[in-house]
């Protein structure tokens, strides 16, 4: 080793021996952390604010509006005829059913003979009492006499009324062997069976009055005051036909144990609806403004409500909304988002928070 270089190895012999470490050389160029990928491509979209209906909800059951019961007026006959059965459409004064007519024709007759017999008997004392007075005029009997004539013929007078009342109950009776419906309407029930005897107020049909069906809805308190007669209700039953009403009268008592109250609405046309069918309804209360979003623009997790608001760098950011109203493809947004907001529009469900996405022009996105 030539003697130049042995101070300098001498030295560094040192350094290792006493475990002092040389430094690394220098990198030529730090390297630049590589940009973050996308993690989808997305369109964006803004709350637009547009005229909602408000609407209140209810559920309840469809019910006539009236249902009179039609039974029996006379007592003890026997049923001999039966008209009509359940669903048939009837008119006023239309016959339904026949009882034995038989004891009441001969009561009907009886009664006529009984009045034929107090006009002889009164007849015979309006006579008598013309010729009592004549001969107490001339002298040849007592006023006591004449009294007496005059008596007996008030008592006839009064014997025919009572007989033309008993014939009036007989011919009333007779009537009644026939039942007859006392209004429009549809049967609903029918408890009347050919040959049975039965007896006076037994029932034998339901009818429907006017065929009218109602909507019992059940609405909560805190809904009440906002209803009135006359409020326009959409009704959908079962088989998803919609019927048109609008509400009667509200019932003026809440149940205390459901807290709800009911609501009568009128049903002009029912179409399919039957009486006691369940069936679910809106109450139209006029429009508001609002907020709304696409309804795909709002994820659903854990119970609430959220949107993907993009900011400035493209990054997400998880938003918890309120919600409301929904019409159509858009929803109502009632709280926690600025109207002017980006978000994205759709595809949310494969986003999370803070990922970073590529925003494209929805006619772009449409092209693709």
């Amino acid at each position: 080793m030539p003697l130049s270089l042995r101070p300098l190895f001498a030295s560094l012999s040192a350094l290792a021996l006493f475990g002092v470490a040389l430094p690394a050389p220098a990198a030529a160029d730090d390297k630049k952390p590589p940009a973050t990928k996308p993690a989808l491509t997305v369109t964006l979209t803004q709350g637009q604010t547009l005229d909602l209906p408000i609407r209140i909800t209810a559920n309840g059951n469809i019910a006539a509006w009236q249902e009179a019961i039609i039974g029996a007026e006379v007592n003890g006959l026997r049923l001999t005829e039966v008209l009509v059965n359940v669903g048939d459409v009837v008119k006023r004064g239309q016959p339904l059913a026949t009882f034995a007519a038989d004891t009441a024709r001969a009561d009907v007759a009886e009664a006529r003979a009984a009045v034929a017999e107090a006009e002889a008997r009164l007849a015979e004392a309006s006579a008598n009492a013309l010729r009592a007075k004549d001969l107490q005029a001339k002298g040849f009997i007592s006023p006591q006499k004449v009294t007496e004539s005059l008596t007996q013929e008030t008592a006839a007078k009064a014997r025919l009324q009572a007989s033309q009342a008993m014939l009036r109950t007989r011919g009333v009776r007779l009537v009644q062997t026939g039942v007859v419906a006392p209004d429009d309407g549809v049967i609903s029930a029918r408890n009347a069976t050919v040959g049975a005897v039965v007896g006076n107020g037994h029932e034998l049909f339901r009818l429907i009055r006017q065929n009218r069906l109602e909507w019992r809805a059940e609405v909560a308190a805190s809904d009440f005051a906002a209803l009135q007669p006359g409020t326009p209700a959409r009704v959908t039953v079962a088989g998803g036909a919609a019927i048109a009403g609008k509400v009667r009268a509200l019932a003026p008592t809440i149940n205390p144990q459901t807290r709800n109250g009911i609501v009568y609405v009128d049903l002009p046309e029912p179409g399919s609806a039957r009486a006691g069918m369940f069936a679910r309804g809106e109450f139209e209360l006029g429009t508001s403004k609002a907020l709304t979003l696409p309804q795909s623009a709002v994820l659903l997790k854990d119970g609430f409500s959220y949107v993907l608001r993009v900011g400035a760098d493209s990054r997400v950011i998880l938003t918890k909304v309120g919600v409301g109203r929904r019409v159509g493809e858009r929803i109502e947004i009632t709280e926690g988002l600025d109207p002017a907001a980006r978000v994205v529009a759709s595809g949310g469900a494969f986003l999370g928070d803070g990922d970073t996405v590529r925003v494209v022009e929805a006619a772009a996105a449409k092209a693709k």
